[in-house]
């Protein structure tokens, strides 16, 4: 209790606190809701709000859908073929982030990277994907998925494997096709999966940090910023402390307002 009341509730008051001060290296003055107005009057904020928004509609919607076709596909399979799609999948999850992002950044330079020698080779002049306002935002929830699917991969042909056995027989006793026995049977039977994936991949997501701080550094003019590199350039950057803490209580009544109807839902079924 004292260890979850020291690393948890404290930063979170303290958060709040330093919200309503504005802080200088040796002092702190009462403000109180001035930098909430600072955010609000910024439209680098609302652009951070909106990219935010686009990388956990996406993300999750890929990672939930992506996920459930590949364990649906091979959870029924011979062993050793489960274990090595869960091992292929598994593997760009246990590297680092930041190694997986250095890779992408070497893949994408528009000057010497591979994808732009391939696009020049084929005769279709260069490229710069990241670069481009358009075509960033697309790249970097590709990264992003790219990374992590694989553990919701796992999490998926785990909870597929348990479902019980009479349900697949009584299925293919009725004559049931495998879309139905997939869309009837396993979809609805793993859905506490589905929440939990959902709800870690929300949370992941509003972090997201190192792939934009390597890949884009918010660019090109804000395109890519998120609340995360938000918060982090006015933390770091403009050394305003205060803003950033109110950023960061944004961030944490966003995140608890999505997780808690799931939690209930997850508290429902069980």
């Amino acid at each position: 209790m004292i260890v979850f009341l020291a690393f948890l509730v404290y930063p979170i008051l303290e958060g709040m606190r330093l919200s309503l001060y504005q802080i200088n290296y040796d002092s702190e003055k009462f403000v109180g809701l001035a930098n909430y107005t600072t955010l609000f009057n910024d439209p680098v904020f609302f652009k951070a709000i909106f990219n935010t928004i686009i990388f956990v509609v996406f993300i999750v919607l890929l990672t939930v859908g992506f996920a459930l076709f590949v364990a649906s596909a091979v959870f029924d399979k011979n062993a050793k073929y489960v274990s090595f799609i869960r091992g292929s999948y598994y593997i760009p999850v246990m590297v680092s982030m930041v190694v997986m992002s250095m890779v992408w950044s070497f893949l994408l330079n528009p000057a010497n990277g591979l994808i732009s020698f391939i696009y020049k080779d084929m005769g279709l002049g260069t490229i710069n994907l990241l670069g481009n306002p358009k075509t960033v935002l697309p790249v970097v929830i590709f990264v992003t998925f790219a990374t992590n699917v694989g553990q919701a991969i796992i999490l998926y042909i785990a909870s597929m494997i348990g479902v019980s056995k009479e349900l697949f027989e009584a299925a293919e006793i009725d004559g049931a096709s495998r879309w139905q026995v997939i869309s009837k049977i396993l979809i609805p039977s793993v859905g506490p999966t589905t929440t939990y994936i959902t709800i870690i991949n929300i949370i992941a997501v509003l972090k997201i940090f190192v792939v934009i701080q390597l890949l884009t550094g918010g660019g090109p003019n804000n395109s890519s910023v998120t609340l995360m590199y938000y918060l982090y350039n006015n933390a770091f950057k403009y050394n305003q402390l205060g803003v950033a803490s109110a950023v960061g209580v944004i961030m944490f009544v966003i995140t608890l307002l999505l997780s808690v109807p799931q939690l209930r839902s997850m508290i429902k079924v069980k």
